[in-house]
């Protein structure tokens, strides 16, 4: 018989979920390890894996791991019950595949992967092993963004969508430029050039650092898929990736809509990001700003919702997907609000993006992926 509290994993009963990272880069620093911090009693901290091994080193120590290692792949030899991917976008499809098929439930930092035939893949075996993959939008778990979920689903929310306007600015000039830091960056683990701003891993500039979250958001909120993309970009101060994107886009059913992205300036709004979706449906309009904090649905006079918000309600943090981690590890009943199928959907019209870019004509889904 199992111990109390103890879980069954395969037949292997165990008292603490076993953790790995791979990439512990300055997000999982400064946000996933100390979310992990707050479920000590049920996480042992078993391996971390990072490049540098002087910053290795300490991360480890800091946090108690028992094992540290330069090698992703000695993560998963340790066979941990829930792994988080911190690494540059270029490594993800790999080590989240690799993750899954060890048994792991999965965290994986977004964007999800840069080629839509990987995020796809990724789907399927998660559908495969049964287990679970969650990717770090964090805003999907904050109380704002799933009461708007809930506004755009239940009793209809806007019948058949018509038109998305998307926007999205944040502190991102130094960090995609390599001018500088981003300002929420830990101190002693700066992000390295090829995790953000090297076209080769990265995948791109503000598009794969930014705008994955915004379509996080919005692709969840309306179920939509891409169809058709054109894009603009622009790379001002001698950047390798681009710090500025306007793209239109057409979606599967109908339904059109824009998306922007700017990097902004320091100190601006207190460096807080700026999240904006306005759809126009047949039934009625909606506007989500995380920024402002306003949440409003309208369906004529005699229904119009504007939800009533605490200041800083749209704030953004990364707290929900490493909650959700830990439930599904424990074999608990999970909210999945950023599955691999969302991802996929993101990393579609992102790569859609970039072919506009390069091709400059409006590009098509690709649907060798799915």
């Amino acid at each position: 018989m199992a111990a109390y509290g103890s879980i069954d994993r395969g037949g292997r009963d165990v008292a603490k979920l076993r953790l790995g990272i791979i990439g512990a880069g300055s997000w999982t620093v400064s946000s996933h390890l100390p979310n992990l911090e707050r479920h000590r009693d049920e996480v042992e901290f078993t391996i971390v894996n990072r490049r540098d091994p002087d910053l290795l080193a300490r991360i480890a120590e800091r946090h108690g791991f028992a094992r540290a290692s330069t090698d992703w792949r000695d993560v998963i030899a340790e066979r941990p019950d829930i792994v988080v991917i911190g690494s540059p976008p270029g490594f993800h499809w790999e080590q989240a595949k690799a993750a899954l098929e060890a048994g792991a439930d999965v965290m994986c930092e977004k964007p999800f992967t840069i080629d839509p035939a990987d995020a796809w893949d990724l789907e399927a075996t998660v559908r495969r092993t049964g287990r679970q993959l969650l990717i770090a939008y964090g805003w999907n778990y904050r109380p704002m963004v799933i009461e708007a979920h809930r506004l755009m689903h239940d009793d209809g929310g806007l019948g058949e969508i018509e038109h998305v306007a998307l926007h999205m600015d944040s502190v991102t000039r130094e960090l995609l430029s390599e001018t500088g830091a981003y300002p929420d960056a830990a101190p002693e683990s700066v992000p390295r050039a090829d995790t953000w701003s090297r076209p080769e891993t990265s995948g791109g500039g503000y598009g794969q650092a930014q705008l994955t979250h915004l379509l996080g958001v919005s692709l969840w909120l309306t179920d939509l898929r891409g169809q058709d993309v054109f894009a603009l970009m622009s790379a001002p101060l001698d950047a390798k990736v681009e710090l500025h994107d306007a793209v239109a886009i057409r979606y599967a059913g109908g339904a059109i809509g824009t998306m922007s992205g700017q990097s902004s300036h320091v100190g601006g709004a207190g460096n807080r990001h700026a999240v904006e979706v306005r759809i126009v449906g047949s039934r009625g309009m909606f506007h989500l700003d995380l920024r402002d904090d306003i949440l409003w649905r309208y369906r004529g006079p005699d229904d119009d919702r504007r939800v009533a918000l605490e200041p800083g309600a749209g704030r953004y943090d990364c707290a929900g997907p490493i909650d959700a981690l830990i439930e599904a590890g424990m074999g608990r009943p999970v909210a999945n609000n950023s599955p691999a199928e969302l991802g996929a959907r993101t990393v579609e019209i992102l790569d859609a993006a970039y072919r506009s870019v390069t091709s400059g004509r409006l590009e098509s889904i690709r649907t060798d992926g799915r």
